[in-house]
């Protein structure tokens, strides 16, 4: 007992509520939140999950990639065969848009299509019963077995 009639008791590991711990009870709780920082079991088991790529997608982004620099050394070759006169970065960044056909992000649009139309085709498949496509790679993937 304290001076003010109250009983004193030590905290222990009864006395903890650890992260996203649900209070089961209508009562209250009178608690102290303390910080410890990212050395916690609960932080240090959390990981950051993997994303999922499909190597078609990884062969797309690469390809993309290479268009992009290749137009804009073309947008720079062409301006620097005119001699870089004037506002030559403007001019550039014209031949940029004007080059700009040279990606094809109609081939992307038209790939993801693709991928959700084999993926219903999987799920409303009646020789396959049961068979939910979660992943719109999984096409891709039988493909390439």
């Amino acid at each position: 007992m304290n001076e003010d009639g109250g009983q004193r008791e030590a905290l222990s590991l009864e006395n903890t509520m650890w992260a996203n711990t649900v209070l089961a009870s209508s009562g209250y709780v009178l608690a102290i939140v303390v910080y410890t920082g990212l050395e916690t079991r609960a932080q240090m088991g959390k990981s950051n999950p993997d994303t999922k790529v499909g190597k078609l997608d990884l062969e797309i982004n690469r390809l993309s990639k290479f268009l992009f620099m290749f137009m804009v050394l073309l947008s720079v070759l062409i301006v620097a065969m005119g001699g870089f006169i004037g506002k030559w970065w403007i001019t550039t960044t014209r031949f940029v848009l004007l080059l700009s056909a040279i990606i094809p992000i109609s081939m992307r649009v038209n790939l993801d299509l693709g991928k959700v139309y084999y993926s219903w085709c999987i799920l409303y498949d009646k020789e396959i019963p049961g068979t939910i496509p979660r992943n719109s790679t999984i096409p891709e993937e039988l493909g390439r077995i």
